[in-house]
């Protein structure tokens, strides 16, 4: 049986940040970090244009370049200077300018391959070992950590396991951990489009009757868009032909980044508010959309996940109890208690609000977008929320 001082489930972007958060430390300190992946990391990134995007924050650009990866991130990452947000058929609307907030960008936009590729080019192999591909597939506590059992026949135990498996962890339905969920009777159609006409660093967030749609803009002169329904017409917008889809994207958005060329392959996500009811136990952390996850139309979620990975590091670095030490761990869910509370509880009003089309909340966001635009210290204050700085 195998042993490891920190086991994280799950090699994707979550479970590679904290693992490059670590690693230094870890160095230093001689603990070993196992990184458990089911899906091999490709040794070469493959420029795509299907392919699906993160919006990073400023706050998470930030911590990037803390961790020394920015520099290798930067080439392919988009930044998003101008923000509009607006009510279709109404008169609110607002513009969010980074040179207003004294940043370079709001956030930027970034091909999820890209940065994993980088991710994982950072990792140390000195300090990460990789088992990839595998899976784990039954864990169970034991008194002083963790022991899992893996497809290919191997044990592993660690002091400490970081679940960071994602939304849909059936590890953390072995263990127990129960998860509040609140349906949006929503879906998420994502795909990447073109238009003929260049981003230029300019975002929309666009609310309709039907339900939100955002156009971030990505490198190569593209867009990701999140085209938010209710789920059976998401599936019809998902099965058209894509001469059809523009041109229905193009009666619901406008012409105001031109007229739509191209469109890639379609995604389509069921939406709610899930959160898991506990984020830590003894020698276990809860991470990621393991442990929450969050309405895309505020463009919140890795980035909340991020700041806890960071916070999470922090924590066990600054230590000196053994790993797993449950005050230590209690210690880190204080810490980012408040962020995740704000955080969760802005994307959750502003999906609700912009979702309802009564004639009295309609009013009501349109003079509160009104008032966005016209009052510097709320715009301000709206505006370092989104690009998660609202917390510090």
């Amino acid at each position: 049986m195998a042993r490891t001082q920190i086991a994280i489930i799950g090699g994707g972007l979550v479970g590679a940040s904290l693992a490059l958060a670590l690693q230094a430390g870890a160095k230093q300190r001689g603990w070993k970090i196992t990184l458990v992946e089911p899906f091999a990391p490709g040794s070469q990134f493959q420029p795509s244009f299907d392919a699906r995007a993160s919006a990073l924050s400023y706050g998470s650009q930030q911590i990037y370049q803390q961790l020394g990866i920015w520099e290798a991130i930067a080439p392919r990452a988009q930044a998003m200077t101008l923000v509009h947000v607006s009510d279709k058929g109404h008169f609110g609307n607002a513009r969010l300018v980074a040179a207003d907030e004294g940043v370079p960008a709001l956030g930027y936009v970034i091909e999820n391959a890209w940065l994993g590729h980088c991710l994982w080019q950072a990792l140390d192999s000195q300090v990460i070992e990789w088992r990839c591909p595998a899976k784990v597939e039954h864990i169970k506590a034991l008194a002083d950590g963790y022991q899992m059992q893996l497809d290919d026949g191997t044990e592993l135990t660690a002091e400490l396991t970081i679940l960071a498996d994602g939304g849909r962890s059936n590890l953390r339905e072995q263990l127990g951990v129960s998860v509040t969920t609140t349906p949006y009777n929503q879906t998420a159609l994502i795909t990447t489009v073109s238009s003929d006409k260049a981003p230029e660093g300019q975002a929309f967030e666009r609310f309709s009757a039907d339900g939100p749609i955002a156009l971030l803009p990505l490198v190569d002169n593209r867009y990701v868009l999140i085209w938010t329904r209710e789920p059976n017409e998401a599936e019809r917008l998902f099965n058209l032909a894509d001469a059809e889809f523009l041109h229905e994207l193009q009666d619901c958005f406008g012409f105001r980044v031109g007229a739509f060329t191209k469109v890639g392959s379609r995604h389509q996500y069921p939406l709610s508010l899930a959160a898991s009811d506990e984020q830590i136990r003894p020698h276990l952390v809860v991470l990621g959309n393991a442990a929450h996850s969050l309405h895309p139309v505020a463009g919140q979620g890795y980035n909340l996940s991020l700041r806890d990975t960071l916070m999470l590091a922090k924590h066990l670095l600054a230590s000196q109890a053994p790993l797993g030490d449950f005050a230590t761990l209690q210690a880190f869910q204080a810490s980012q208690l408040k962020d995740q509370d704000i955080t969760i509880g802005f994307s959750d009003r502003v999906t609700r609000l912009f979702s309802n089309n009564q004639p009295l909340l309609a009013l009501g966001r349109n003079m509160g977008l009104m008032g966005l635009d016209l009052l510097p210290p709320a715009k301000h204050w709206f505006a370092r929320l989104a690009m998660g700085l609202g917390t510090r």
